[in-house]
């Protein structure tokens, strides 16, 4: 399928935020998905991520998760030194900021024209990841895509200690949580955690592991995992075509 691309405004807490929308380009009705990006922000891969699920039917919406600390437009490098400008700005972001542009988000897809009704999910990488997840605190997600998500046991997020593991119980929606054995930013300490705090909360979930590193569905790094991220978008693909019922 085809998509167009845009960029908006919006405007949070007096900030900001531009917004990478790709939609599918046949008129349409179609699930809205808040994007979330890892901490290097829109460049070229996760723009082709959004843009790959576009193609397969979703109006797809991805904030600048750093607004109120860059320019709009600010891509960082995944070099140490895009690393390290990227952690200063998550730990500069009130963990209520995320919350509030999460919210703009969800009111934004809510009002655009193209999206179904009722219909709004969340997709995320690294922290981005752990911000999907935060998302589907919100009961108008109803499905929620984590991958690799950063930081939620340990609160991990933004200035102070995010509640994210001890709200859990207030997740309406469905999980998928994608995962890399591989992974030292989450330890097989903090996925049992994570898995026992929706199994405790019988929140509806399907974990997925593959023997793969941090970040390995991010196509121009040495840890990208082809056949690993394939796999992974047939999860993420039939999750949400379960869910939103074409």
């Amino acid at each position: 399928m085809q998509i167009t691309k845009r960029n908006v405004e919006l405007r949070v807490d007096d900030s900001l935020m531009r917004v990478y929308v790709a939609t599918p380009k046949p008129t349409g009705h179609y699930p809205g998905i808040v994007f979330y990006s890892d901490i290097y922000q829109l460049g070229s891969p996760m723009i082709r991520l959004a843009n790959y699920l576009a193609g397969h039917g979703y109006v797809v919406a991805a904030p600048e998760i750093f607004h109120r600390t860059e320019p709009v437009s600010l891509v960082m490098e995944p070099d140490d030194f895009g690393r390290m400008r990227g952690n200063d700005n998550a730990r500069r972001t009130p963990i209520a900021g995320y919350d509030a542009d999460n919210l703009a988000m969800i009111e934004f897809l809510k009002a655009d024209s193209s999206v179904s009704p009722g219909k709004i999910g969340t997709l995320g990488f690294c922290i981005g990841g752990h911000l999907s997840f935060r998302a589907a605190l919100q009961s108008d997600i109803k499905a929620a895509a984590c991958c690799y998500p950063t930081g939620i046991p340990s609160g991990k997020l933004g200035q102070g200690v995010a509640d994210t593991i001890k709200r859990v119980s207030e997740i309406k929606g469905e999980m998928l949580i994608v995962l890399g054995t591989l992974d030292p930013h989450i330890p097989e300490s903090d996925r049992l955690t994570l898995i026992k705090a929706l199994e405790n909360a019988s929140i509806p979930h399907k974990i997925v592991l593959y023997e793969a590193e941090h970040t390995f569905m991010r196509d121009d790094g040495y840890r990208y995992d082809p056949a690993a991220t394939t796999s992974a978008w047939s999860e993420i693909l039939a999750f949400f075509e379960r869910i939103f019922a074409f």
